[in-house]
């Protein structure tokens, strides 16, 4: 028998969210409720006010709550440059490191025939469109999986009779990593990728 039916609720709620697991779920609903109410009340009303209020973007489908986000409406963006990623969260990922002047296209997924997903379940069609107009240069930042690679294909398959640069983000050793400790396939990917000094 559990000592309270509603604690039990909201662990299984935060262990509804990803890489979340059920200690950690517990460790923050008891850590809600140590909080004073009027900060669990803001807490709750700004969850509900993000899932009234945040839309896609009607250009790149990222998250805004607006129609438009700002990046698609800043006149600083290089408008013949898109960044096609997988999720909304790639862009954030993108945009902290402050060197991209581009605009983005978020796929909302990458196609995975095993799983059932194919090119009318992510948002290829809007891409595609999205082309026609004064687009020079399409960077494919997808994530380095077998999903992401057919993704990335097939993307390149649908735009090269376009003549547009189709591009793909460097990928190899990260930073600050050793070699012994990288995996057969991240060490080709780097010496296929390798450029010059």
């Amino acid at each position: 028998m559990l000592p309270s039916d509603s604690i039990e609720r909201v662990v299984e709620l935060f262990s509804s969210l990803p890489t979340i697991g059920k200690k950690t779920a517990r460790r923050l609903a008891f850590h809600v409720l140590r909080q004073p109410a009027e900060q669990v009340e803001q807490f709750a009303r700004a969850l509900v006010e993000m899932r009234t209020h945040v839309r896609e973007c009607s250009v790149c489908h990222t998250f805004t709550d607006t129609e438009v986000c700002g990046i698609c409406a800043s006149a600083k963006r290089d408008p013949s440059t898109i960044c096609v990623v997988e999720q909304p969260s790639d862009v954030m990922a993108i945009e902290r490191t402050g060197d991209f002047k581009g605009r983005y296209h978020v796929l909302h997924g990458a196609l995975s025939p095993l799983d059932g997903i194919g090119p009318e379940d992510i948002r290829l069609r809007e891409l595609i469109a999205r082309l026609g107009t004064d687009v020079q240069e399409v960077i494919l930042a997808l994530n380095p999986n077998v999903e992401g690679e057919v993704t990335t294909q097939y993307i390149a398959k649908m735009a090269s009779p376009l003549g547009l640069r189709l591009t793909r983000i460097a990928r190899g050793v990260p930073m600050g990593s050793d070699l012994e400790f990288a995996d057969d396939a991240t060490l080709a990917r780097a010496f296929e990728g390798r450029v010059p000094v």
